[in-house]
């Protein structure tokens, strides 16, 4: 099978590549991406190359193909897994593969990756059950799953305790006050949408922001409205217009401090803010990945010791996780595509990527069989003033609100494939 694919070959070295693939083996999937969501964990694979902990170290004679949260369809099933998987169905993919050597989907393989039109899922993923089935029809919130499973792993990390009851009690504290800190980006909406939709019992939310445009966004995507009919207070705060954070959101508080805080952005004041609204027994979360290897920040460890202050971090979610985030997404009760600000075909995705770090957006929906240059939800109303393709999605884009969806996503394949 021929398939076009975005390869690393080196430090900052995206291509696309066009190349055959080899015969699957009797215990490997050929699969056809429909949809790809680009992770900021892929910019920092493409960053730091062979010297990533999941990037082998061959990329010039055997180039990784990048993307990790992606679905689509069987293509062809190996003689020995016929039983377990039928041609045509779709998936979506686990990536977290536990392995000792860290390698998975995305980092490690020259022909098993999410940016590609057609991939090759090896024995070792289906023997540990990353390709799950997929009963939607919409292709991104699917790939979305993957994201979103870290998020709600994420919540089901923390844990409070009871004095002298040497037991955690797994999960954000129920009737609790939660604060998400620098949560305009696409993980944070992610995190709040779980927080408000995912019946967690939550009491209270504070969301923090220190751009206006974000904090409108996420008003307009999740209203307090919408949360205080799920008997959650939902406060927002621009830091930026804030003359003391840690006193204001204190007093938000109701100066009791915080039973859970998520941060999500690996930048030292706002870990040292997150420690300092702690309150009893509170669980930080460091959501946030770093590249600095030594990245450090001070903790007040006299509340570690007297008001049992802890700090917790994950990094990816579980098979479980996925499940529970697909199940949540079918049901209605969380939209992942909130998150998604720009869309794009494949040879648009080296230059996103390789610009991630300095851009505001959200997450980039890549769709590999279409061809189009990256592109904001806003812009399609301007691209369309000359192109009807265009304004139709446009149309489609506003019938939801503003929110990608799946009737544009299926019109955008249907007019804009290149295959």
């Amino acid at each position: 099978m021929r398939t076009k694919a975005v390869a690393l070959y080196g430090k900052k070295d995206l291509r696309v590549r066009e190349f055959d693939l080899p015969e699957i083996g009797e215990e490997e999937l050929l699969v056809e991406v429909i949809s790809d969501t680009a992770c900021l964990s892929t910019y920092k694979a493409t960053i730091l190359g062979e010297d990533h902990k999941r990037v082998p170290e061959n990329l010039e004679e055997h180039p990784i193909i990048v993307g990790h949260e992606f679905g689509g369809f069987i293509v062809k099933v190996g003689d020995k897994i016929k039983e377990q998987f039928n041609e045509g169905d779709r998936f979506v993919l686990q990536p977290a593969m536990g392995l000792d050597n860290g390698y998975s989907a995305g980092y490690s393989y020259e022909f098993f990756g999410g940016d590609a039109t057609y991939c090759i899922i090896p024995k070792v993923a289906i023997d540990l059950g990353c390709v799950l089935p997929y009963n939607g029809t919409y292709f991104a919130n699917g790939s979305l799953a993957e994201p979103m499973s870290c998020i709600i792993g994420a919540f089901n990390a923390n844990y409070h305790t009871t004095p002298y009851v040497y037991k955690h009690e797994m999960g954000v504290k129920k009737g609790g006050q939660l604060a998400l800190l620098g949560c305009g980006g696409p993980m944070g909406i992610g995190a709040l949408d779980y927080a408000v939709n995912g019946d967690l019992g939550i009491k209270k939310i504070v969301a923090t922001e220190i751009d206006q445009k974000r904090i409108d966004r996420l008003k307009k995507l999740i209203p307090p409205s919408a949360a205080k009919e799920k008997g959650i207070e939902l406060v927002y705060v621009n830091v930026g217009e804030v003359e003391n954070q840690m006193d204001h959101l204190m007093e938000l508080s109701d100066n009791q401090g915080f039973d859970d805080v998520f941060v999500f952005a690996a930048v030292e004041p706002l870990l040292v803010l997150a420690d300092s609204i702690l309150g009893n027994d509170g669980c930080l979360n460091f959501f946030a990945g770093p590249t600095d290897k030594k990245f450090t920040v001070p903790i007040n460890l006299y509340n570690v010791h007297y008001a049992s202050t802890h700090i917790v971090g994950t990094s990816g979610g579980s098979t479980d996780d996925m499940k529970l985030s697909l199940k949540l997404t079918e049901e209605g009760k969380i939209n992942p595509s909130m998150m998604i600000t720009h869309i794009g075909g494949l040879e648009a995705t080296p230059e996103m990527i390789l610009g991630m770090k300095n851009s505001s957006a959200g997450k980039n929906a890549i769709y590999p069989h279409i061809s189009l240059k990256l592109t904001s939800l806003e812009e399609f109303e301007e691209k369309g003033k000359t192109d009807p393709v265009f304004m139709e999605v446009h149309r489609l884009i506003e019938k939801h609100d503003g929110i990608w969806n799946e009737e544009a996503e299926k019109y955008l394949l249907e007019n804009l494939s290149d295959q």
